[in-house]
């Protein structure tokens, strides 16, 4: 269950990034599988998988601008 969650959150964040970008999904998912905030999410120990999906658009937003995050 907890896969399936993770994967409907990614979903998720992913058509919000294309959404921001105003690019197409396929190249926002490449774009999101490219950051570390994804290599967070998927790790339980960092906790990311609690925040709001909006909170890690932000994230990856930052990181996306060259911000430290």
């Amino acid at each position: 269950m907890r896969d399936t969650v993770l994967w409907r959150k990614q979903s998720h964040i992913i058509w919000l990034l294309a959404e921001k970008l105003q690019i197409d999904a396929e190249r926002a998912l490449n774009i999101f599988y490219s950051t570390n905030t994804y290599l967070q999410l998927t790790n339980p120990k960092y906790g990311l998988h609690l925040m709001s999906d909006q909170y890690i658009l932000e994230n990856v937003l930052r990181e996306l601008a060259g911000e430290s995050l």
